[in-house]
């Protein structure tokens, strides 16, 4: 089996590009992320403080979390719970990004997403896929974004839909995001040695795609 390990700061369009190369190459999409944020969402319902680490550990042993697929969409199912539609709100963002640190929560998913890799051609994205979870991935990723156009992204998506967003807040949760990222204890946010640096700041989603598709074609030279 092949896996595909995209790793990358928030903002940097990882889930996106995972997404359209996995239907494209017929992969299965995994998105580590979405499975951490379903963990998040679990101690934002059963208000965990995310700075009390045993806690965090005892509500953990509590959590399961399956991937399902409907009409080719991904669902996230959490405790028997589709909490799909919870995944993306600021709070779970930010909830998921505090307790990621914690190794009762990378222990526990982290076998789970090997496990998936196992048995089936796959693409991953996260912060830690390439060094941590799949370090002998097929073909490893890094996608980038300075973070004005990561800032930027998130705020012209916030005001799509309608909702109110100011991009100098925007801009720094992010920065903040990436410092608490880069600087946790276990599994940090960090380039894998045998990873292809791909920077999206001045790229379009088909410009990132069709680069990433390239660099799987050379390797199959």
């Amino acid at each position: 089996m092949k896996s595909i390990a995209i790793d990358g700061p928030a903002g940097a369009g990882k889930s996106t590009i995972a997404k359209l190369l996995s239907k494209e190459l017929g992969y299965i999409y995994v998105d580590t992320g979405a499975m951490y944020r379903a963990m998040a969402v679990y101690f934002t319902k059963n208000n965990i403080d995310p700075y009390d680490e045993e806690a965090i550990k005892l509500a953990a042993d509590k959590v399961n979390i399956d991937i399902e697929y409907s009409n080719g969409i991904q669902q996230v199912i959490l405790n028997n719970e589709n909490v799909t539609h919870l995944l993306r709100a600021e709070e779970t963002g930010k909830m998921a990004s505090k307790v990621s640190k914690y190794s009762a929560v990378r222990t526990k998913l982290v076998d789970l997403q090997r496990e998936l890799a196992k048995k089936n051609n796959c693409i991953m994205d996260g912060r830690d896929i390439g060094s941590v979870v799949l370090p002998d991935a097929y073909l490893k990723v890094f996608l980038t974004a300075t973070s004005d156009a990561r800032a930027k992204r998130r705020y012209d998506e916030l005001i799509s839909k309608g909702q109110e967003a100011n991009y100098d807040t925007i801009k720094k949760d992010i920065e903040d995001r990436d410092y608490e990222d880069s600087h946790r204890e276990i599994s940090p946010l960090v380039k894998a040695e045998d990873a292809v640096l791909v920077d999206t700041s001045d790229l379009n989603i088909e410009e990132v795609v069709s680069k990433i598709k390239e660099l799987i074609r050379q390797k199959e030279m």
